[in-house]
């Protein structure tokens, strides 16, 4: 590829993509609230997500547009912090929009963020592109109105992608930091119940999920962004403490896990939704995963 444009490229799946990308593409554009600078061939271009400004002009005769803008879920979802969540995606989505709208040769293809928690909650039926029910609550209002306002977006020669990922399980960032200090001193047992479902994909085919979607033309619409098997909460931390050789979790029920989500001020959902979703997408058109088993990725991953 010639020309990558992430906006939003600085956290844990920005910086991952970075990663994957630097050596397949001539030109990396990072949308950013920070400086604007150039490192080698990834250069940094400030945006506030909200208005047009120069940084429009970056988006003429890209490859494609990867927008990750938006504010963290791992918080308590109060009215403020829910207010920053919603607007801060539909916000940047729209003026994305709006940007390439203007542009001569607009982005090729945009991929934006969505999330794998637009599902309902799932003990029993797996949930992919076609026959997966959509849930209720807030966190499914964001998701819903977030993937409207990007497929409202006008485009005709720009082909668009919504990303419905759930946890991306990375050496250096995202969920599995937390969960594994956890684990070391001894709360790694089940969380909850335990047999709520617990749909994962490793980073490196987090990354290579959207190169080949970026790649194959013939993919549109929303995709699931997950590994192939859905796990449980019970056997991921069981799995866990098997490969660093933690002999012993402790369980943490709901009242303890409400009490500590209060305490560093985030919420259970993050827990104890049981997110049961799979890449029939992805697969059907012939995407081969790298770490297709939790053991073999966490294996990877915490080595």
């Amino acid at each position: 590829m010639k020309k990558v444009i992430i906006a939003a490229g600085t956290g844990f799946l920005g910086k991952t993509l970075i990663e994957y990308l630097k050596s397949k593409s001539e030109t990396i554009i990072i949308l950013t609230r920070g400086k604007s600078r150039i490192e080698n061939n990834i250069k940094f271009v400030n945006w506030d997500a909200k208005t047009i400004g120069n940084w429009k002009n970056e988006l003429d005769n890209a490859d494609v547009l990867i927008n990750m803008t938006g504010k963290s879920v791992d918080c308590r979802y109060n009215k403020k912090n829910k207010d920053l969540i919603l607007n801060s995606r539909v916000a940047s989505t729209a003026i994305l929009g709006k940007a390439i709208k203007e542009c001569r040769n607009p982005p090729k293809t945009w991929l934006n963020s969505s999330t794998a928690t637009i599902y309902r909650h799932s003990l029993d039926k797996e949930m992919d592109e076609i026959s997966g029910e959509i849930g209720t609550g807030f966190s499914v209002h964001v998701a819903t109105s977030w993937e409207k306002i990007f497929f409202e977006q006008q485009t005709p020669k720009t082909r668009k992608v919504a990303l419905r990922t759930s946890i991306v399980l990375g050496k250096n960032g995202g969920a599995l930091q937390p969960i594994l200090n956890l684990t070391k001193i001894g709360f790694g047992g089940k969380q909850g119940p335990g047999n709520q479902k617990l749909s994962w994909i490793h980073e490196i085919d987090f990354a290579r999920s959207l190169e080949f979607i970026i790649n194959n033309q013939k993919i549109a619409g929303v995709i699931n962004i997950v590994s192939p098997k859905p796990t449980t909460n019970q056997m991921f931390m069981k799995t866990l403490r098997k490969l660093i050789k933690i002999p012993f979790g402790v369980s943490l029920s709901k009242p303890m896990l409400a009490f500590g989500a209060r305490i560093i001020r985030t919420e259970t959902e993050l827990i104890l939704k049981s997110r049961n979703v799979v890449p029939k997408k992805l697969q059907d058109h012939g995407f081969v995963f790298k770490y297709p088993n939790l053991k073999n990725a966490l294996y990877d991953l915490t080595n």
